[in-house]
Parts: structure tokens; C-alpha cells; sequence
């Protein structure tokens, strides 16, 4: 299916912004969001909606049935070994949350050591910001390059026999390159820890397979991947899920309770307290069916041959100053145009109807360390085509004159 074809599945598409086509290039934000799945949702609202894991009736039994047919669909996108290891949560920030909140504060210990980056978005940053001080562990940054990156060098020296926690993202957010995750696992469980992969965004892009990886956790986000809002999973090995308790409490969730103690339900219901996020859970199962259906392989080569096409072509543009290594780019490219303003250039952008992000993308360390305050980003996706990567390099440059005036 070409992408044009693949296009007009997204009703949101087709439309005017300021009476100019839209070109939609801030999927890394958020993607937009193809008839399946919007059909996939109505249909549960319109005929099955009930709440799940309750009920004897009809409704509850085809809305539990749909809910728990979602979580095997994330299951095989992701390459678990059972849907038992896949916890919906609200998204890859409350996924990574959990991790911190339960496992983390539950094995570290004054002295021990939790290992990220400074690229990291702050949802991968603040909560073992917080973990950190919640337990005394040393919270270390592996050192970055000049251009933002690190090496496999960089990660041997940082991570020692006291490290209890390493995480990462996949993909950047502003660089768009991916880190070397797998020979980051092997690092990890040679001295006795756990990888924690952020995976907002490479899921949307790759195939990801968590047994390859090697990854302990993998969190990612619904919305990002063509499902809807306020849903996302964490995968986590059986083992360590097992081991971790719960960090909301309430209906669901438990086994037996008493006046003055509680026990849990197994994995993966223990985790998932109150009415779960039901119609995004079938939402997300629809999306990836749909991802599925074009092909993650497709799509990655698809994705990589438009951000390459996007780098080149920018690249000849004068005073644009393009972040992160040349080469590489999985999905977006973050830049600054001259001494203008990067929400200026967004506003100017969208007045020709095209819609790209502006500011520190969550990622202020990030920021300092490129001594920038805010930067610009394009970010492509399945439904974009090399027309929309056009008509976003004519309005770049209609944003040049209409500074110089």
C-alpha cells in the first residue's frame, strides 16, 4: 500500500489549515489516528461497553474478551513470552513510573546505583530522579558526546558491580537515533542489573522484539502508534513483575481483603487497579492490527527513506542547523533555522498548514548540554509522503524571507 493510499485511512487528514492542505510532521508527538481504529472504538461503545472481568452478562463478557484479546495482540507485537508480562497503564510515563515506584525503591539501597542519560526525556529522567532520593542510590549520567550521543565505551565505564538500574531510551526524541540497547543488556546483567528500555518511540517505527533485546522492561505509549490517548503497556519479565508490588490500590486488583490486610490477584490484573482503560486497550489492539497489516518492516523502510530524503534536502538549506549525528535519523530531525525563534518558525509553518513541534521536548538536559534552548522538530510517519517533506522545505524557506523582510 502506498502512502498516499495509506493517507487517506486518516480522516483527520484531510483537511485545510489556513487553506492549505495539512502536513502533519509531529507524529513523535503524536500520530494521528486511521479509521480502523476509530471504528474499533465506536464499535465498543456503541455495542459492548461494559465493565470487564465482572460481569456474567453478555456485555461484560465480550467487553473482557476484547480487553484481554488486546493485551495478547500487545504481547506479540512485542515478543513476551505470555500476555501475563504485559501491564496497560496509561501510557509509556506511567509504565516507566511503575518501574520506578515498585521495583526500583524496592532494590536499591544507599550506595546502589541507577544509570540513565542525559538525552533522556524527563519521563525517563524525573522518576528515577525520585527514586533516587526516595532510597539514597546514586542516580549517574552516562557521559555524552559533543553531538548529544553516547557509546557502548561510555555505558561499560558507567555501569559497575553497584548498579542496580539502567535505563534508556530506544529512540531519541529530539536526536532520533537509536541506542545500542542490546549490547546495553548484556552490560546490565553482567553486573547484576535490570535494563529499562523507553520505547515511545520506537515502537511506532520498528519491529521490536524484547527477547532479542535482551531488555528486563520496555515501556511504550498507544498514542504515538496510531492508538488512541491515556493508553500504553509495560513489559516486564515474569520474574520481576512477581516480585514487585502493586503501587494503586483499590477494585480489581485484589484477591481477598480483610479490615486490616489485603492480598493481590496474579500478574498481570495485580497491577492494574479500578476499571482499567477499556475502549483504549481495544483501541490499541486495533492499531496494531493495522500496523501489523502494512508491516513493521514496511514501515521502517518507509520512515527511514523519508527522514533520509528530509536530512539531505535540509541540509541545503542555509543557516539550518540540524541536530545529532548526520546519519541515522529514525523518524525526525530536530533543527534551528538561523537566529529565528523555533516557535516562530512553527507558528510561521503552520500558517502554510504545516504542523511540526517547538521547544525543549521535554529534555532540558538535553538542551543545556547542546547549549540551545529550544529547538524545532519534523517528525515523519507512515502517512507522509516526500510531497509533504516538499511543501515543509518551501514553507522553511518562506519562513527565511519572511524574517529577512
Amino acid at each position: 500500500m502506498e502512502s498516499s493510499e495509506i493517507r487517506e485511512l486518516f480522516p483527520i487528514l484531510n483537511q485545510k489549515i489556513h487553506g492549505y492542505p495539512l502536513v502533519y510532521l509531529d507524529s513523535a508527538a503524536s500520530a494521528q489516528k486511521p479509521i480502523h481504529v476509530i471504528e474499533a472504538v465506536k464499535h465498543y461503545y456503541e455495542w459492548d461497553h461494559s465493565n470487564v472481568h465482572r460481569g456474567v452478562h453478555t456485555l461484560g463478557m465480550r467487553a473482557t474478551d476484547a480487553y484481554e484479546g488486546a493485551r495478547v495482540k500487545v504481547a506479540r507485537f512485542l515478543g513476551a513470552t505470555s500476555e501475563k508480562e504485559i501491564i496497560f497503564t496509561r501510557g509509556a510515563t506511567s509504565a516507566l513510573n511503575l518501574v520506578a515506584s515498585s521495583y526500583a525503591r524496592t532494590v536499591c539501597r544507599k550506595g546502589d546505583e541507577i544509570v540513565v542519560s542525559a538525552m533522556e526525556h524527563h519521563s525517563n529522567l524525573l522518576p528515577w530522579q525520585q527514586a533516587a532520593k526516595a532510597t539514597g542510590a546514586v542516580l549517574k549520567y552516562i557521559p555524552l558526546h559533543p553531538d548529544g550521543t553516547f557509546s557502548i565505551e561510555d555505558v561499560e565505564k558507567s555501569v559497575t558491580n553497584r548498579t542496580k538500574v539502567v535505563s534508556v531510551s530506544h529512540v531519541s526524541n529530539v536526536l532520533g537515533i537509536a541506542n545500542p540497547v542490546k549490547q546495553m543488556a548484556v552490560i546490565a546483567r553482567k553486573n547484576g542489573a535490570v535494563l529499562v528500555v523507553d520505547g515511545a518511540q520506537s515502537a511506532p517505527h520498528i519491529k521490536v522484539d524484547v527477547q532479542e533485546l535482551g531488555c528486563d522492561f520496555y515501556a511504550f505509549s498507544g498514542h504515538k502508534m496510531c492508538g488512541p490517548t491515556g493508553v500504553g503497556a509495560l513489559y516486564g519479565r515474569k520474574a520481576l513483575l512477581e516480585q514487585m508490588e502493586p503501587i494503586e490500590f483499590g477494585g480489581e486488583m485484589i484477591d481477598h481483603v480483610s479490615l486490616h490486610n489485603a492480598s493481590w490477584k496474579e500478574l498481570p490484573w495485580k497491577f492494574e487497579g479500578g476499571t482499567p482503560i477499556i475502549a483504549g486497550a481495544i483501541g490499541l489492539g486495533a492499531a496494531i492490527d493495522f500496523l501489523e497489516q502494512i508491516g513493521m518492516n514496511t514501515i521502517a523502510e518507509h520512515d527511514n527513506q523519508l527522514t533520509r530524503y528530509a536530512v539531505e534536502q535540509m541540509g541545503r538549506i542555509e543557516d539550518l542547523t540540524m541536530y545529532g549525528p548526520k546519519d541515522g535519523h529514525l523518524g525526525l530531525v530536530t533543527f534551528n533555522l538561523g537566529n529565528i525563534h523555533a516557535h516562530d518558525v512553527a507558528t510561521v509553518l503552520d500558517t502554510y498548514g504545516v504542523a511540526i513541534r517547538a521547544g525543549h521536548h521535554c529534555c532540558q538536559p538535553l538542551m543545556r548540554h547542546l547549549s540551545i534552548g529550544a529547538t524545532a522538530r519534523a517528525s515523519f510517519y507512515l502517512y507522509n509522503t516526500e510531497e509533504d517533506v516538499d511543501r515543509f522545505l518551501l514553507a522553511l524557506q518562506k519562513t527565511k524571507e519572511y524574517f529577512k523582510e
